[in-house]
């Protein structure tokens, strides 16, 4: 059951919200001779040993039901043809076949959708986060259309050309999920028996600010750069000689699209080593991840961090401090994963990972350990 966060999050002010992102536009889909996808990971034990649980399956039931209810409705609407493309089984790698390159993708695109699916895609969407989230998700559709501009490449960069695809039918008990994805965009949602589990999420932003044009200025993560960049200001020197674990920003997320986010090692400055008022910063920037996602969920997200130990938290930080230049930083603790690379000062990846139960991984074993068979292989 979801608990009060109050012994993460201290009785102080939260800095403003970023500026919201404009609406979602849409574009005629076309079809992108993209390369397949390589084979995922094969999936693991999930969480490290001595991990915080999961919560039970009280965390996220308001999600559960509002985005089963809402799949529902736009399954209802579409026609045979759309709905084989959109609803897939639920068993098998393809639901756990994720990226956040441009690529084939399965699934029915946006711009294969008329008006009233395309509506009912968003009204699901929406469902699943929260209103800031759902703002960004606009703020990545709408960048991919100015970077076709930048790039003289609208064909390739086409707002169209991001996917719903449906795993198993959309219920209250059964194993179900959906994905929607795209370049700069992978969001991940499995549920069974009345939870839901909201990761992998990756949300990039290219260009990290709109350079010119009517969305001058514009930076859909603004918070996530801004709020790392002032936490490692923040630090004395001795703190900042833990935290930068390299002088150069690595390529890429150090994770990539891995099924499981592995890494071998906490590296950085441990929150147990920070003030109050830094440990008050990191959990702020780590709301910043968390709450893209309704409160419900978000709350039992932090909620397992708090149980865990904020103390066991770890920031790292590698490559330029400076504003326009590359850089990256990451927290990680028992339980969770958050990773920003910014390529080049205007390039920006995040994600957001559950140790425990991406793709669903704990969810679904406790829904077969309470008696319920494996989820069917068929649509």
């Amino acid at each position: 059951m979801t608990t009060s966060c109050n012994s993460m999050r201290p009785q102080e002010g939260r800095p403003g919200e970023p500026a919201a992102a404009p609406g979602s536009p849409s574009a005629p889909a076309q079809q992108a001779a993209e390369q397949g996808a390589p084979p995922p990971d094969p999936p693991a034990p999930a969480g490290p040993p001595g991990a915080a649980p999961p919560p039970g399956g009280a965390a996220g039931r308001a999600t559960a039901e509002a985005i089963a209810a809402s799949a529902r409705a736009f399954l209802d609407g579409l026609d045979g043809e759309a709905r084989g493309r959109a609803l897939l089984a639920f068993q098998g790698r393809e639901r756990e076949d994720w990226h956040y390159v441009p690529r084939r993708r399965a699934g029915l695109a946006l711009g294969d959708m008329d008006g009233g699916e395309r509506s009912a895609a968003h009204v699901l969407l929406r469902a699943g986060l929260s209103p800031e989230g759902y703002r960004k998700l606009e703020g990545v559709l709408l960048l991919e259309g100015i970077l076709g501009g930048i790039e003289g490449n609208p064909a390739f960069r086409d707002p169209g050309l991001y996917h719903l695809a449906l795993f198993g039918q959309p219920g209250p008990r059964d194993p179900w999920g959906f994905r929607f994805e795209g370049h700069h965009l992978s969001l991940n949602f499995t549920s069974a028996g009345g939870g839901v589990a909201t990761t992998p999420a990756f949300l990039g932003a290219n260009p990290a600010e709109v350079p010119s044009g009517p969305r001058k200025g514009l930076r859909v993560l603004a918070a996530e750069e801004d709020l790392g960049r002032a936490f490692l200001a923040s630090l004395t020197p001795a703190q900042r000689q833990r935290a930068v674990i390299a002088p150069a920003a690595p390529p890429d997320l150090v994770t990539e699209a891995s099924r499981r986010a592995a890494l071998p090692g906490f590296d950085g400055l441990p929150a147990a080593e920070m003030t109050p008022a830094q440990r008050a910063a990191l959990v702020r920037l780590l709301e910043v991840y968390a709450r893209n996602f309704p409160a419900d969920v978000a709350d039992g997200h932090l909620d397992r961090i708090a149980r865990a130990g904020v103390d066991r938290l770890h920031f790292a930080w590698a490559g330029s401090a400076a504003p326009k230049q590359s850089h990256y930083y990451r927290i990680h603790g028992p339980t969770h994963l958050i990773e920003y690379d910014n390529r080049g000062g205007d390039h920006i990846h995040t994600v957001f990972r559950d140790l425990q139960d991406d793709f669903g991984d704990s969810l679904l074993a406790r829904h077969l350990q309470e008696g319920h068979g494996a989820p069917g292989r068929g649509r």
